[in-house]
């Protein structure tokens, strides 16, 4: 059983729509733009950023997009990571498990790849904790494209009261990327 750190409620799911970065349709744009290390929060994206060229610091899939499945030519793609970790994240949640491997994934020197049981998605609101200042995080909108986030202070901000309000122990999730206080 995953060990659950935070549970979306429903009255979150709202703010989430708002995207935290500038939205690119364009790989090679966005990757101009990018920061390092880059972390990825998606198939599709992860796919994009490959197919640009760049393998991602980090990468979080699920073999899912809008909740379907991902076509098998997205799912071959998807390669060429140093190191390539399971986990288990149950939609809406963030387990103890994705945020150590996202802090380990970060602290590595190989690109690593964590393939999730479960969904990715909310894993770009610690990914923009952990990252450092000089990264981004990238995680997909859906029909409209690709969010670059650049962390500063004031997405962070918007993203540990996102956090704080989730249902579930905050301190700790922030403990397991690292950002405790």
């Amino acid at each position: 059983m995953a060990d659950v750190l935070l549970d979306l409620p429903r009255g979150l799911r709202s703010e989430l729509k708002e995207p935290m970065g500038a939205i690119y349709t364009d790989p090679a744009a966005l990757l101009a733009d990018a920061g390092d290390p880059l972390v990825a929060v998606g198939d599709m994206v992860t796919y994009h950023l490959l197919s640009a060229g760049r393998v991602p610091d980090l990468a979080l899939v699920d073999e899912r997009t809008k909740r379907s499945a991902v076509d098998s030519e997205v799912t071959d793609a998807i390669t060429g990571f140093d190191r390539t970790v399971a986990v288990e994240n149950p939609a809406g949640t963030l387990t103890r498990e994705l945020l150590a491997a996202m802090r380990t994934g970060l602290d590595s020197a190989e690109t690593t790849l964590l393939d999730v049981d479960g969904e990715e998605d909310l894993a770009a609101l610690p990914a923009v904790l952990a990252v450092p200042a000089a990264g981004s995080v990238v995680y997909g909108q859906p029909d409209e494209g690709m969010v670059l986030v650049a962390p500063d202070a004031t997405v962070r901000a918007r993203v540990r009261s996102l956090l704080e309000r989730m249902d579930g122990d905050a301190e700790a999730a922030f403990g397991a990327i690292g950002k405790g206080e």
